[in-house]
């Protein structure tokens, strides 16, 4: 998830707090009275408190939840960890897919799973699963790593399935997230989203995405060969958010594995 040689615009950068005052306003405590008196409303303004800059921004923050979109991105083939499928790697008797499905209840509406193999297993939990639409026979240049699609695959698959205008994606291999991680996102947004930026750098794939920009610029990349999920954050002219002294961290090693707490199970065969 760390995508080395890419510097981002740090000038443009903002950063995400989870007890900034922005990411306050947006707190459900007055999520709904906001949206639904102030509009035009200066007594409902004066009776909150706010002044207008931050009543201002408050609405840019407020989507609503069944507007957004979940997408786990979990169709890796996790070769450094001999092919296992991470959705359903285990801690504390919890499989990583079923953690994060339910990390932001109350946040989002739909639940999308990239994922390329053990649909069922999904449906069997009450998820959907969508599989890349460009299967590896139809790949074309992929005899070096650089050519492969990768996560790329599963955004457009996420994209093209999402049926609400917003799509927040989250790889199902992160270690951790922070409780403010959606709502600071949907804050310090641009017209077609943001991604998040740890101590670890960028990480592209833990973005918010309007999901028409996202179709468009996926069905270009594809067109070019251009699979870099960083190039594609830059397409959509997605603005970064740093979310400082924070690790997302993820799963690609034995080692990985061991410092987290997570158990290797046998995946059951697709």
């Amino acid at each position: 998830m760390i995508f080395n040689g890419w510097i981002p615009a740090f000038a443009g950068m903002t950063t995400g707090k989870c007890l900034d005052s922005d990411v306050e306003i947006f707190s459900s405590r007055i999520t709904m009275r906001l949206s639904k008196r102030l509009h035009g409303d200066q007594a409902a303004t004066a009776r909150l408190g706010l002044s207008a800059e931050e009543t201002k921004r408050a609405m840019h923050s407020i989507i609503p939840a069944h507007e957004i979109t979940l997408g786990l991105l979990a169709g890796g083939k996790a070769s450094r960890l001999g092919g296992v499928d991470k959705a359903w790697l285990e801690r504390d008797g919890v499989p990583q897919v079923l953690r994060w499905s339910k990390r932001y209840l109350g946040e989002h509406g739909p639940v999308l799973v990239s994922a390329n193999r053990h649909v069922d297993r999904y449906a069997q939990q009450g998820l959907l699963a969508v599989s890349d639409r460009t299967a590896d026979t139809d790949r074309s240049a992929i005899s070096s790593n650089s050519n492969m699609i990768g996560p790329l695959g599963g955004l457009d698959a996420l994209a093209q399935a999402c049926t609400t205008p917003w799509l927040f994606t989250l790889p199902v291999d992160v270690v951790g997230t922070n409780d403010c991680l959606l709502r600071t996102l949907l804050s310090k947004r641009g017209s077609n989203g943001a991604y998040a930026v740890d101590d670890d750098g960028p990480q592209p794939l833990i973005a918010l995405w309007r999901r028409d920009a996202l179709r468009a610029a996926c069905n270009d990349a594809i067109a070019a060969h251009d699979y870099a999920v960083h190039r594609l954050a830059q397409r959509c002219d997605l603005p970064a958010v740093l979310f400082s002294g924070f690790r997302f961290g993820n799963l690609n090693t034995p080692d990985d594995l061991h410092a987290a707490g997570f158990v290797l199970q046998e995946t059951p065969s697709s």
